[in-house]
């Protein structure tokens, strides 16, 4: 639903309305902020109530309890968002992640368990999000990937896999429900937040680590949000059915970093 403050600004989200999956801490909440901040109402959910929902400008999001792997506890949680705000415009599938797991000892249930929350989840939200947005006339569907998707993840073969099937879900969803609801997604590289500092290190590791990204740093959280933003915003409404790369420029060559020899002229293949 585009309101009149939108069509003099279209980075305005006065009168949409937000569900935020995992909206309740990390790069979820700095969305969800975002979201308020442009003026959207919006709902978060997550297992556990925080004790601060997340708020910005004098307004609060809205918390329902939900687990992504429920088909029942989604539908309920959903439904309830919905009727608090009259309808949902917006779905950002940001629940997610997956803890280190060495492939050849990941038993069925813990990669069953990677592979729902991080694939089969968002397609559950989005299914029972999708009726809401069509009683409002249309909507959009952002789901958050990760570069790992994009790449080898050792340690991590249930996630990576889940993060390449949810871009073909975000390109599948946007042929068969378009063009009243567009779904694109982001492909997120690394970003430093308070859940992920230890996984990447000591602020030495964290430098090293930004060296292999064109950018030259790790990302901040609202770096990512900014890019949402736009994402649901009438500035994008011709993007569908595919990715934004939001990464940092991703990472280098890894040939370059273990070469000994002359890497800096001479033929590349």
């Amino acid at each position: 639903m585009t309101s009149e403050a939108a069509v003099a600004n279209p980075l305005d989200l006065t009168g949409r309305v937000a569900f935020v999956t995992g909206g309740t801490k990390g790069l979820g909440r700095v969305i969800a902020e975002t979201l308020l901040r442009a003026g959207a109402e919006v709902t978060v959910c997550a297992r556990n109530e925080p004790d601060r929902p997340p708020q910005a400008d004098g307004r609060t999001a809205t918390f329902v309890p939900c687990d992504v792997n429920e088909p029942e506890s989604v539908q309920t949680a959903v439904d309830a968002g919905a009727r608090t705000h009259d309808g949902i415009d917006i779905l950002v599938n940001n629940a997610g992640g997956a803890p280190p797991a060495d492939s050849a000892t990941a038993s069925a249930r813990f990669t069953s368990k990677i592979l729902g929350l991080n694939l089969v989840g968002p397609l559950t939200v989005a299914q029972a999000v999708r009726p809401h947005m069509v009683q409002r006339g249309g909507g959009v569907i952002v789901n958050i990937s990760s570069v790992s998707g994009r790449r080898a993840n050792p340690m991590g073969v249930a996630y990576g896999a889940a993060k390449a099937g949810l871009e073909n879900l975000t390109l599948t969803l946007a042929h068969e429900w378009g063009p009243d609801i567009r779904v694109l997604a982001l492909t997120v590289g690394q970003i430093l937040t308070d859940d992920n500092r230890e996984f990447y290190g000591d602020q030495e590791s964290i430098d090293r680590i930004a060296q292999v990204l064109a950018a030259r740093r790790l990302g901040d959280p609202q770096e990512v949000a900014d890019v949402v933003w736009f994402a649901v915003s009438d500035l994008a409404r011709w993007v569908t059915g595919t990715s934004i790369e939001v990464h940092g420029g991703g990472e280098g060559p890894a040939y370059l970093l273990a070469s000994t020899g002359d890497v800096t002229g001479g033929p590349h293949h």
